[in-house]
């Protein structure tokens, strides 16, 4: 629990300082206000994915004890290299578009690979919680038959 506690604490403060980088970059270049760049994205991405989600996470793994599993284990790590990949490449190409240059499909190409991370972590985080709820629903049910036996 206290490596998703921490994860979400450093993602709170990445998001954070995000935020403000996308502010004084785009001043500092005179970025015309308005204009559309990745970088405005970067901190909602950090906060909600990094930040809220492992935040529901940790309640999560706090009643059903998830933490444990090699399932979550491997969430876990695969999530955060998506978050990291996805935001990192948000961060490179709104850079370039606050500067004028191109981007290229390297950039895209990297930023799916953390979109796809991202969702296989969650589809493993989905099987490890429906391994818990399962499990905890069977042994609910059998302490009720064995209470209502007596």
């Amino acid at each position: 629990m206290k490596k998703i506690f921490n994860a979400a604490f450093t993602y709170m403060i990445i998001g954070v300082l995000s935020g403000l980088f996308y502010r004084e970059f785009t001043k500092a270049n005179d970025f015309p206000s308005g204009e559309f760049t990745q970088l405005g994205l970067v901190h909602t991405h950090l906060l909600t994915l990094g930040f809220i989600v492992l935040l529901i996470v940790l309640a999560l793994d706090k009643v059903f004890g998830l933490s444990g599993t090699k399932l979550f284990s491997w969430f876990f790590w695969l999530y955060n290299v998506g978050v990291i990949l996805t935001a990192s490449m948000m961060v490179w190409h709104g850079s370039l578009t606050v500067l004028g240059e191109e981007s290229n499909a390297m950039i895209a190409g990297i930023a799916g690979l953390g979109h796809i991370a991202l969702s296989v972590s969650l589809v493993l985080f989905f099987l490890a919680l429906r391994k818990k709820v399962v499990a905890d629903k069977a042994e609910t049910g059998a302490a009720e038959a064995t209470s209502l036996s007596r």
